[in-house]
């Protein structure tokens, strides 16, 4: 599975940055590289699947996060 890097927006509200997706370097597992864009912009990875999985609010399915705006990736390589 692929996702493309840019703006997303996590469903409780705050934004977020992703750069590329990398393989995890003991499980080979596929993780999101990704910024917060708010306070501390902190930098985080997630396993792929739980990135773009969903999640239940209000008796409603939602993605964890939804693309807002692609952008390049200011990596190496697009994902």
């Amino acid at each position: 599975m692929q996702i493309k890097t840019g703006r997303y927006r996590h469903y409780k509200g705050p934004e977020y940055r992703v750069f590329a997706v990398a393989r995890h370097s003991e499980t080979e597992e596929w993780m999101v590289f990704y910024q917060a864009l708010y306070g501390e912009y902190g930098l985080w990875v997630r396993p792929l699947e739980l990135f773009t999985g969903s999640v239940e609010v209000d008796g409603e399915t939602v993605p964890r996060f939804a693309l807002i705006e692609p952008e390049p990736s200011p990596l190496q390589g697009e994902v």
